[in-house]
C-alpha cells in the first residue's frame, strides 16, 4: 500500500504502517460532471430567477458577479484544493490544522439537516413523475376528487388553477402537522417514494467514484437538455419576450439592498461549506490543475443560474399575457405556489 509523504503513516510500531491508496477518477471529466451534478440544482433553477425578480432584475447581477470573483471562486477553489492535497474526505481533510478539526464535523451536521429536507424535495419530484405516466396529466384539468368547485383552467377572480390544487392534494398526502410538537400521521405513498429515492441514491454511489463517475453524465447533463427544450418552446409563446425583458430590466433603486441576497445565493448554489467539494476533490490526481477546474465549475454554475432565468421568465411572460395581469403578480404567485409548473394548465 501507499504511505504518507514522509514514508511512514502515523501509528504504533517500529515500521511504517501501510495506508490504503485513495482511488482516483477514471477521467478528469468524471470529476467535472460530479461537481456539476452536485452543485447545480434547485438553487440555480428555482431560487436565482426569483431573487433576480425580487432584487431589481439586471441590477442583481452586479453584486452577484462581484461576489462570485471575490468570494465564490476563491472558496470554491479552497475546498477542492484542500481535498486534492490531503487526499481525505470532508471531515478528515481538516486535520491539516488541529484548530480546524471541528469544521469538518460541523459540515457533516449541516449536511445531515440539509438531507432531511432535500430528500423530500426529490420524493415530491418522484411522486409527480409517477403521476405523469398517464394519458392526461392529473394537474392539467379539473374534475378530480381533490379539486374544489372553484377549480378552473382559465385564471379568473376567485378561481383556482388545477396545478395548485393538485399540489395542495400532495401536501394533504403529506399530512402536515401543526408543528414539531405534533407528530402527525404517516403518508404511506410518500414513505414508499422515500424508500425508492434512497435506494436510487444508494445504487448511484455504492461503488464509490467508479459508479458515481458514470451516473453523473446523465444526472448532470439531462437537466441542461430539459432547460434547452423548455427555453426553445418558451420563447415561441406569446408574451415570452416581455418576460425576458422584465428579467433583465434593472431597477437601480435596489442596488444598495441586494448584497446579502447575492452573497447567500452564491454560497448556497455553489454548495460551499458542506464538505462535498473537498471529498470530490480528494479523488483528483495530486498534480491536477484545480485552479482551472474551480474557475470552470464556478462559471458553469453561475451560467446555469443566468440561463435558467431566461427559461423561467419566458414562461412567466406567457402566463402573464394569458391571464392579462402584470408579470410581477405571476412571479409572486410562482414563489408561493407552483408557478413554473402552472404552464401545464395552459399547455393542455
Amino acid at each position: 500500500g501507499a504511505t504518507s509523504v514522509d514514508g511512514a503513516a502515523p501509528g504504533a510500531g517500529n515500521g511504517p504502517v501501510p495506508v490504503v491508496e485513495r482511488e482516483t477518477w477514471t477521467r478528469q471529466m468524471d470529476f467535472i460532471m460530479s461537481c456539476v451534478g452536485f452543485a447545480v440544482g434547485l438553487g440555480n433553477v428555482w431560487r436565482f430567477p426569483y431573487l433576480c425578480y425580487k432584487n431589481g432584475g439586471g441590477v442583481f447581477l452586479i453584486p452577484y458577479l462581484l461576489i462570485v470573483f471575490v468570494g465564490g471562486i476563491p472558496v470554491f477553489f479552497l475546498e477542492i484544493a484542500l481535498g486534492q492535497f490531503m487526499k481525505q474526505g470532508g471531515v478528515s481533510a481538516w486535520n491539516i490544522a488541529p484548530l480546524f478539526k471541528g469544521l469538518g464535523l460541523a459540515s457533516m451536521v449541516i449536511v445531515f439537516f440539509c438531507n432531511t429536507y432535500y430528500i423530500m424535495i426529490l420524493v415530491w419530484g418522484l411522486y409527480f413523475l409517477f403521476h405523469s405516466f398517464t394519458k392526461q396529466l392529473p394537474w392539467a384539468t379539473c374534475g378530480h376528487p381533490w379539486n374544489t368547485p372553484n377549480c378552473t383552467c382559465m385564471e379568473a377572480e376567485g378561481m383556482r388553477s388545477p396545478v395548485i390544487e393538485f399540489w395542495e392534494y400532495v401536501l394533504h398526502l403529506l399530512r402536515l402537522s401543526g408543528g414539531l410538537h405534533e407528530p402527525g400521521d404517516v403518508s404511506y405513498e410518500m414513505v414508499l417514494c422515500l424508500i425508492v429515492t434512497w435506494i436510487i441514491v444508494y445504487f448511484c454511489m455504492w461503488k464509490g467514484v467508479k459508479s458515481t463517475g458514470k451516473v453523473v453524465y446523465f444526472t448532470a447533463l439531462f437537466p441542461y437538455l430539459v432547460l434547452v427544450v423548455l427555453l426553445a418552446h418558451g420563447v415561441t409563446l406569446p408574451g415570452a419576450l416581455d418576460g425576458i425583458v422584465y428579467y433583465l430590466k434593472p431597477d437601480w433603486s435596489k442596488l444598495g439592498e441586494v448584497w446579502i441576497d447575492a452573497g447567500t445565493q452564491i454560497f448556497f448554489s455553489y454548495a460551499i461549506g458542506l464538505g462535498a467539494l473537498t471529498a470530490l476533490g480528494s479523488y483528483n490526481r495530486f498534480h491536477n490543475n484545480c485552479y482551472q477546474d474551480a474557475f470552470l465549475l464556478a462559471m458553469i454554475n453561475s451560467g446555469t443560474s443566468f440561463f435558467a432565468g431566461f427559461v423561467v421568465f419566458s414562461v412567466l411572460g406567457f402566463m402573464a399575457a394569458e391571464q392579462g395581469v402584470d408579470i410581477s403578480k405571476v412571479a409572486e404567485s410562482g414563489k408561493k405556489n407552483t408557478g413554473f409548473l402552472e404552464t401545464q394548465c395552459n399547455e393542455y
